[in-house]
């Protein structure tokens, strides 16, 4: 048994100080007060030195980790994502691929995931294929533009199976019905994501009923509904903001580009503590920085120069959000662990619970990686 000691223990809702947390057998054995907490002999000890402990990192939406993208090198993306305390990671494949590609690639990770070291990635985030053509990062580039096609889609439900949690589309795409059916056919449990879209609100709640619960990257690659200038229209940010069930993704970069820093507090504030999810939606992309960016160095640009995703880990985007919007470290081991965890139905994580799996990470006040233990074993 591994007795974690000296530890400030992030809870879901509030913090137990100078706690020892036991780690047996992968799993989370006990926890409490050192002062009312015997601890076994025998007990290997890790000292906390007064750090934080709270659970693993949950990225739900990231396509690379540390210049790696997950679908050519996903060990070292899952690795370089593991060190930054993210122990869980949906693998997220984009729309800028064709079937073939995407056959490929997803073969790829899922060879990654059968291995020690790719252990990490739990599955697949498709940002793909059927999304609005108009929005985007690389959309000039996107191979799925015209009518929905069973004979073109299906290969890639098979291929990717139960393996998917979540397939991003829009839902104002002519048929996408069907390929909401066939997906659910080949996953009863998928989760779907409104994004890369216009849809009206009616649109997206017409599918709320099979899965739909999630907005990819809240506030950013969405249009909207203007039928007179005078008057603000209501699109799918709206819709998300409007809907308790709908989980809002947000990335939060150094300076609040991807999403103001104002615009989070709004979204803190109507989505509440408990449908706010942090995202990395880390990417690779190189294309050129465009004016006004200068000493921006956690956004990715595609060939076009618009943003395209971002060069965040998630340990970072928790600091940025405790920064523009006064969130506590509960509050955003919250927003990256436990509320993803439910999100996708991963329920034997994201908390300090017994039973629960011994994944943790060790930080300080800022979010700082100090320690990450993964499945009971130190890293």
């Amino acid at each position: 048994m591994l007795a974690i000691i000296n530890a400030e223990l992030v809870m879901r809702d509030h913090l137990i100080p100078e706690a020892v947390l036991f780690v047996e057998d992968g799993k989370i054995a006990g926890f409490g007060e050192m002062r009312n907490t015997p601890i076994p002999e025998g007990c290997e000890i890790l000292d906390a030195e007064g750090l934080y402990v709270g659970p693993g990192l949950i990225d739900i939406h990231n396509h690379a980790g540390g210049g790696h993208w997950y679908y050519d090198e996903p060990i070292e993306a899952a690795q370089f994502n593991l060190k930054h305390g993210t122990t869980t990671n949906l693998a997220c494949l984009y729309f800028n691929m064709n079937g073939q590609q995407l056959l490929e690639q997803i073969a790829t990770v899922k060879a990654a995931m059968a291995t020690p070291e790719g252990e990490s990635i739990v599955g697949f985030y498709m940002e793909c294929p059927y999304m609005n053509p108009k929005f985007g990062a690389d959309r000039e580039n996107n191979p799925w533009k015209g009518p929905i096609l069973k004979e073109e889609y299906q290969p890639v439900i098979d291929a990717v199976g139960t393996d998917a949690k979540v397939w991003v589309l829009a839902p104002e795409r002519e048929n996408i019905l069907q390929f909401v059916l066939d997906a659910r056919e080949n996953n009863p449990t998928v989760k779907f994501s409104v994004g890369h879209s216009e849809a009206s609100p009616q649109q997206i709640e017409a599918l709320m009923p099979y899965g739909l619960c999630i907005g990819t990257h809240h506030t950013n690659a969405t249009g909207d509904r203007v039928f007179y200038p005078e008057v603000r229209g209501v699109c799918v940010d709206e819709t998300v903001n409007y809907n308790r069930e709908i989980y809002a993704e947000m990335i939060c970069d150094s300076r609040g580009i991807h999403v103001d820093p104002y615009m989070q507090r709004l979204i803190r504030k109507i989505k509440g503590e408990d449908r706010l999810i942090l995202i990395s939606d880390s990417c690779v992309f190189d294309g050129p920085i465009p004016d006004g960016y200068d000493g921006v160095t956690d956004l990715c640009f595609d060939f076009a120069g618009e943003i395209a995703g971002s060069k965040l880990s998630l340990d970072v985007a928790c600091r940025n959000m405790m920064k523009h919007t006064g969130a506590s470290i509960v509050d955003v081991f919250r927003y990256a662990s436990y509320n993803p965890s439910r999100a996708i139905g991963l329920l034997d994580r994201g908390e300090i619970a017994v039973g629960k799996r011994a994944d943790l990470v060790i930080v300080d006040h800022r979010m700082k990686v100090n320690k990450v233990i993964f499945k009971g074993e130190l890293k």
